[in-house]
């Protein structure tokens, strides 16, 4: 049934419906004008059953202005045109029972079912009761969202009205009483149970369906009680098969604890032996130290002469250091006196050397003045002669007027080659401004094109490898090959998409355009059997329908509101075009606007055209083979979802055609450039020619001014240096005055130096005897003091392992004690009291050294350990409760061994109460007694 809309598909209030043919037990609905339209006609109550509907009144109720429609008291049916207002009646049968606007799932708000243009709306149901017909209204505010309720003209609650409307039975929300259209989905996935119970509801008295209820809760008890008694039958089951298994685990309990006896023993014997072994190591370690510490007594005594000569040579040492102390001072002083004498000579002969150095001096800069006059008057000479020469030269003034009026010409040249060079840029510049704008439109020409793909390779990834496959092989088609049509349309404006979008399908959108079966089977073959693509493909009729015509001038058309065919809305490839104008006939499809739709029934009337599009409904129309009447549907348009995106291709094609000229101006614009730098490179050339032979023509006429110069300066230079002259034979004759007179001072120096020098040896001498005798005592000091050293160094020794051995031994008495207070502890033994006989007997079989209890302690640990998964407190719970399970009491073992360290074991469990893990004696053999036992402890106590 489909959805009524509006006017664009119900006539007219004062035309009437289509006729349709009539039945005793229906009656058709029709729109007509009603002063009351509450009133009822008398009808027969004998064939209605209690609750049935007699009279449904709606007014501006949807399609409806005003309409009452009479139902039978049997099967009833309406039947109309799509639009017509069926669904219109069903949903005034619902809200009027008060029924949720969500249960038709068409809106959630009850005024949009108010006819639009329209403030309030109202519905009424009639409902037969033997007692009296029930009328029900409701008046919808659309305003306020509202609805107010009337029972038999008086108001009521929503409420009144549900609990009446239930007392009669009556379930709009069971999908089993009213079905609506947009239900029908829902009601097919209710499972078999959820029908039963709905048609219980539906046709049965209320308590059948609690009934059903409890029966189903008393099923599930049952089936809970049966899971709950097989539960326990196999719980004790099992109960009996583990009490079997328990049998044999009390067996080998026993037999693990004995094992874990004899490990008890050997571990009580253990520190017995180490106490042994410890106390032997103890007395061999007393022996050497009292060795150690009579030798260190001996290298005491023999130090102490060597101690009386080391100090008797060290006294001896002291005084010869004083007196060599005394001539070192003596040499000090003349010392001193020497270097004085010294620093005076060499005063005096710097003082001489000074004088003789001024005197060179002044001769040098003698025979540097004559130097250099001599210089002055050549460079004079040849200044003098090439002022000669410059003077015979000819007027070179014409020649540079010349070369002047040649560069000024240069340069204009230069300056109008520039500025062309400046104007080409700034065209080049403006040009690349341009080629910049046109490619940046080009590239966003490009990006929508790139959108287009991209909602392609979303939605329809196959298709979209396809198009990649095709771009990389097109050179093995003969033909023309149109990428997807949704690709290659072009909409002339987005708005219009919605059009193509609803009339062409989804598959042939995404569909590849051939030309030829050939290529077609080539590219079906390589995508779809070799890559396993799912892709469409179609082909293009061989005679173009691009260009036909269609049937009708859309000028004719325009008084109905179209204003253009689908072809018109958008670009295509010439195969595309004609592929759709050949399939869906897109020439002969017009497109209106909401002026189309409010005269849709006089479009269909009299255009008699099939399909025809509105600003938001698509309408087919087809007639009918028997009756000759035309029967229209309407649907919807959806969204457009692929061509909303518009690329002008006569723009983009316009744009490149710019590229292309601008391109070209550039490389003229550039071919000119070249040429005017090159001429401005050649006027660069000559102007620096010209102004190099200017600059040689004016330094030939400033050379004659510059020579006379230069000779006036030279001569003023010769006059001030033969102005500053100097006596060379006085000033010699000075300085060997001063130097004889220097030396006379001299000799009177040297001769003081030579008697302190003398003095000064005397003294040395007398220190080095010193010397040597101070040495010789150290030297036999140094080798006392190396005996007394090593002497020391083994009396430290000695000293050292005398320490090391003391400790030793402490530390061995130490550990004596505790492993001896520890085996006492571990046996529950007094430091007074004798070893039991018990203990003694039970050790005699037990292994003798450490070693061997370690690998028989390995051995049982093993054998125990062997026992795993045994409960003690299973076989405790065992042996206490013979009415659990029959046991026999723990076999009787005949060793002797066992049987020993059993009974040792029982001492110690009754006086400690515990299971000990650390008891032995020190002899394994069984042989020491105890008052040999005794004997010893109290001689290591004297001892320590």
């Amino acid at each position: 049934m489909a959805t009524p809309s509006g006017k664009a598909a119900i006539p007219s209030p004062q035309t009437s419906k289509r006729a349709l043919p009539k039945d005793a037990s229906s009656e058709v609905p029709s729109k007509r004008k009603n002063s009351n339209p509450s009133s009822t006609l008398p009808r027969p109550s004998g064939l209605f059953v209690e609750g049935s509907i007699v009279r449904i009144a709606m007014e501006n109720f949807l399609t409806y202005d005003i309409c009452e429609v009479s139902p039978g008291p049997h099967l009833n049916m309406i039947i109309g045109a799509n639009g017509t207002g069926k669904s219109s009646i069903v949903c005034a049968i619902c809200l009027g029972l008060a029924g949720k606007p969500a249960f038709m799932g068409r809106a959630d708000k009850v005024g949009f079912f108010v006819k639009r243009g329209c403030s309030k709306g109202l519905v009424e149901i009639e409902l037969f009761r033997t007692s009296g017909n029930l009328i029900i209204t409701r008046e919808i505010d659309v305003i306020k969202n509202q609805s107010f309720w009337f029972i038999n003209k008086k108001p009521v609650t929503q409420k009144i009205v549900e609990e009446q409307v239930a007392a009669l039975n009556i379930q709009v929300g069971n999908l089993c009483q009213f079905l609506p259209q947009d239900k029908v989905g829902e009601f097919a996935k209710l499972s078999k149970i959820e029908l039963l119970e709905a048609t219980e509801k539906s046709i049965g008295p209320p308590e059948m369906h609690r009934y059903h209820c409890e029966l189903k809760n008393f099923r599930e008890k049952e089936k809970q009680l049966e899971t709950s008694c097989k539960e326990k039958t196999e719980y004790l089951e099992k109960m009996v098969q583990r009490n079997e298994r328990y049998k044999q685990d009390v067996e080998r309990f026993y037999e693990r604890k004995r094992h874990l006896d004899l490990i008890e023993m050997l571990e009580a014997k253990r520190p017995w032996v180490e106490y042994e072994n410890v106390r032997q190591e103890y007395e061999g370690v007393k022996l050497i130290r009292d060795r150690v510490k009579e030798e260190v007594r001996k290298l005491k005594e023999g130090q102490i002469p060597m101690t009386r000569r080391i100090e008797e040579i060290e006294r001896q040492r002291r005084t010869l250091e004083v007196r060599i102390k005394e001539k070192a001072n003596d040499i000090k002083e003349a010392s001193q006196k020497c270097k004085q004498r010294q620093d005076c000579i060499e005063r005096k002969d710097r003082h001489i050397k000074e004088l003789q150095q001024a005197l060179t001096v002044k001769q040098n800069e003698e025979h540097d003045r004559q130097k250099r006059i001599s210089n002055t008057r050549k460079m004079i000479e040849d200044l003098q002669n090439e002022l000669r020469t410059a003077e015979n030269c000819e007027n070179v003034q014409p020649q540079i007027d010349a070369i002047t009026n040649d560069l000024r010409r240069v340069q204009e040249e230069k300056a109008l080659c520039e500025g062309e060079i400046i104007d080409k840029q700034r065209e080049k510049e403006m040009l690349e401004k341009q080629k910049r704008s046109v490619g940046d439109h080009i590239i966003r020409f490009d990006n929508l094109m790139n959108q287009k793909e991209d909602k392609l390779r979303q939605r329809y990834r196959d298709t979209y490898d396809a198009v990649v496959w095709l771009r990389n092989n097109r050179d093995r088609f003969k033909q023309r090959v149109c990428e997807p049509i949704m690709l290659t349309i072009n909409m002339k404006d987005n708005k219009n998409a919605k059009y193509v979008e609803n009339h062409i399908s989804s598959n042939d959108l995404r569909a590849f355009v051939f030309e030829s079966q050939e290529d077609m089977e080539i590219f079906l073959r390589e995508v779809r059997d070799n890559k396993k693509l799912r892709v469409n493909a179609v082909i293009a009729p061989k005679i173009s329908y691009a260009d036909k015509a269609p049937s009708r001038s859309l000028n004719e058309l325009k008084q109905y509101g179209f204003f253009s065919y689908l072809r018109e809305l958008f670009d295509a490839p010439d195969p595309v075009m004609s592929y759709l104008c050949c399939q869906y006939h897109i020439h002969e499809v017009p497109v209106g606007t909401e002026r189309t739709r409010e005269r849709i029934e006089r479009v269909i009337q009299e255009t008699r055209l099939k399909q025809i599009y509105t600003a938001e409904e698509k309408y087919v129309l087809k007639t009918s083979f028997y009756s000759n009447k035309v029967i229209s549907s309407n649907t919807s348009l959806k969204v457009a979802q692929f061509l909303t995106v518009t690329v002008d291709l006569e723009q983009r094609r316009h744009l490149e055609e710019q590229l292309k000229e601008i391109n070209r101006k550039l490389e003229a614009v550039e071919s000119g450039l070249v040429a005017l730098r090159d001429t401005n490179r050649h006027l660069e050339l000559k102007d620096n020619e010209l102004r190099l032979k200017k600059k040689e023509l004016l330094e030939r006429k400033t050379r004659k001014r510059q020579l006379e110069q230069k000779i006036s300066s030279k001569l003023a230079s010769i006059r001030l240096m033969e102005q500053d002259t100097c006596n060379l034979e006085e000033e010699e004759r000075k300085a060997s005055t001063k130097i004889k007179e220097i030396n006379v001072q001299k000799a009177k120096l040297v001769t003081e130096l030579t008697g302190l020098v003398k003095i000064c040896t005397s003294l040395h001498i007398q220190k080095v005897d010193l010397i040597l005798q101070n040495t010789t005592v150290i030297s036999e000091k140094n080798k006392l003091e190396a005996d007394y050293m090593a002497s020391s160094s083994q009396l430290r020794a000695t000293e050292q392992q005398f320490i090391e051995l003391d400790e030793n031994r402490l530390r061995l008495l130490q550990k004596c004690k505790e492993l001896m207070k520890r085996a006492r502890q571990v046996c529950n033994l007094s430091a007074d009291q004798a070893v039991p006989q018990e203990f003694q007997t039970a050790f005699q079989d037990l292994p003798n050294t450490l070693d061997e209890i370690d690998a028989l302690l390995t051995e049982e640990r093993s054998r125990a350990s062997c026992f795993t998964g045994l409960n003690p407190t299973v076989c405790l719970f065992l042996c206490f409760h013979p009415t659990a399970l029959t046991l026999l009491p723990p076999p009787v073992h005949t060793c002797t061994r066992t049987c020993m360290c059993t009974h040792a074991l029982a001492h110690i469990h009754r006086h400690t109460h515990r299971v000990l893990s650390s008891t032995c004696l020190p002899h394994c053999t069984g042989a020491l007694g105890n008052n040999k036992l005794d004997s010893r402890n109290n001689a290591l106590n004297a001892r320590s």
